[in-house]
């Protein structure tokens, strides 16, 4: 990894946020149009340290009984199996109380981005002091990651008292409808109970999939971030940028405030439109908010942010990447509008509160750093927008000298999209596969390997430790000093069993 901050002359922000714009909003002129009739946002005139990932609960007994209600959870449809209709989680809120009613939130959709995003908006409004509630998914390592409180995981205790709370009344929806409440719709009950009882200032809520039927759109929120949209779920959420805009803009409530991160001009218009339907309040990336300067810095990167309020100069952002710098500009902007900032007062948000916020910041499973001698690099790109931005972070943050790959993927993925990404930055690459059952098979993902690699660049390992073991050697190859790393990639679920073959968690 890079020991020094770039040593690059600084630009001028002003002259550098014109440059954003000009460059990355290459936009439809006929968009002016639809913009004419949106409100925009424009200015006029730390947070708790993010717990790790859990491991499994120490107490016998308790480890017991999350086992017990994993098993439950498990005999329902899974995240894959949807029936596109929000029909059974509006029940099971009906019989609820309407638990999600009970505090303001933060809805969270888009293709890429979104749990980092959440992550760095929890902490921001932790940092000013708001009980924060969080619901993100998929999990790394343990089903407990995804319902937050106060930045941290539930407990497991938390976690299975919340279900036996809950479940007489799941069972009392399952027996009148055609179908049982699904794997996530009852852990999205569970997360919106588990807020209300707290009881939380204000929920971070990441949707599943989608945003129109997802099981978390029972919930009106007051801020709408649609991070950057790309092709994924195409099965499902359509073939093009905007056919999944129209899905991720059913988020977009009547009223809100919608922070735009840079978007494809296609999937633009149609958030746009939508905006302009509801009379939501937008504010986007490039124009309204953005990054004025980045560059790179140990264990991290040092950003100056243009915010609704005004900018933010030398934040610390503890993690890699052009990415994440785009995602911290979009959290920032979500806070401020939450406050009202841009709206009800020009003046921006105290910058020390939000230096210590950043600085906070955690993200697991992302670019995260997990050994060293050699290094090895967990990321959970599943896509080929996510893994091209990983590749470009991990050209722009590390130096390696020889950089191997562990792939594992799920088979409903853009595989090989994945691996062309990847392919000019690995010198050689380990295909594995993960213990889940949507795990494509290894030897059928090396046959796309050796495509994209040819045959002497790639290895078959079906066992993920073996696949590890292999890395780690072939990295080492060079010697204990010449640079060597290993990154692990391609699903969520293979880099939360690398991670807890790593000794993390």
């Amino acid at each position: 990894m890079s020991d020094h901050p770039g040593t690059s002359d600084t630009p001028d922000p002003l002259d550098a946020f014109e440059e954003l714009i000009a460059e990355e909003t290459d936009r439809d002129p006929d968009l002016a149009v639809i913009e004419a009739g949106s409100r925009t946002l424009r200015t006029q005139g730390g947070g708790s340290p993010q717990a790790d990932v859990p491991g499994r609960p120490e107490d016998p007994e308790v480890d017991k009984a999350l086992r017990e209600v994993e098993t439950e959870l498990a005999t329902r449809w899974g995240e894959t199996k949807l029936e596109p209709s929000v029909a059974r989680i509006a029940a099971l809120m009906d019989v609820l109380g309407e638990p999600q009613r009970a505090y303001p939130s933060i809805h969270i959709t888009g293709t890429n981005g979104k749990t980092s995003t959440a992550r760095m908006i929890e902490a921001l409004l932790g940092a000013f002091e708001l009980r924060t509630g969080r619901y993100t998914s998929p999990h790394v390592q343990s089903v407990t990651e995804r319902i937050s409180l106060d930045g941290a995981p539930v407990s497991a205790e938390r976690f299975v008292e919340t279900y036996h709370d809950i479940k007489p009344y799941v069972e009392m929806v399952d027996s009148a409808q055609e179908y049982r409440l699904s794997f996530f719709e009852v852990l999205t009950g569970m997360a919106y109970a588990a807020f209300a009882d707290a009881p939380v200032d204000v929920a971070v809520v990441e949707v599943g999939m989608g945003g129109s039927w997802d099981a978390t759109n029972v919930i009106d929120g007051d801020v709408a971030v649609i991070t950057p949209i790309d092709l994924d779920h195409t099965d499902r959420l359509g073939e093009t940028p905007a056919e999944i805009a129209v899905e991720k803009g059913g988020i977009v409530k009547q009223g809100a405030t919608v922070i735009l991160a840079q978007q494809p001009v296609d999937a633009a218009q149609v958030l746009l439109k939508k905006a302009v339907e509801v009379d939501a309040t937008v504010a986007r990336e490039g124009l309204e908010f953005g990054i004025v300067a980045r560059q790179v810095a140990v264990g991290g990167q040092l950003v100056t942010l243009r915010g609704l309020g005004g900018e933010y100069p030398e934040v610390f952002l503890p993690l890699h990447g052009a990415h994440q710098a785009h995602n911290a500009s979009v959290a920032l902007a979500a806070v401020e509008a939450f406050f009202g900032v841009g709206a009800q007062r020009a003046e921006p948000l105290d910058i020390d509160t939000v230096r210590k916020a950043f600085a906070a910041v955690t993200s697991p499973g992302r670019l995260e750093v997990v050994r060293r001698s050699p290094t090895v690099v967990l990321d959970a790109a599943h896509n080929p927008a996510g893994a091209e931005a990983a590749a470009e972070a991990v050209r722009e943050a590390f130096d390696f000298s020889r950089l191997i790959g562990v792939v594992g993927a799920s088979g409903d993925k853009n595989v090989r999209g994945v691996l062309e990404a990847f392919e000019p930055i690995f010198a050689e690459v380990v295909v594995t596969q993960n213990s889940s059952h949507r795990a494509m098979d290894a030897d059928e993902l090396a046959a796309i390997a050796v495509e994209v690699f040819g045959d002497e660049r790639v290895q078959v390992e079906p066992r993920l430790p073996d696949a590890l073991e292999a890395a780690i050697t072939l990295a080492e190859e060079e010697g204990e000093f010449s640079g060597g790393g290993v990154l692990v990639t391609g699903s969520v679920i293979t880099v939360g069993e690398a991670r807890l073959l790593l000794g993390k968690g």
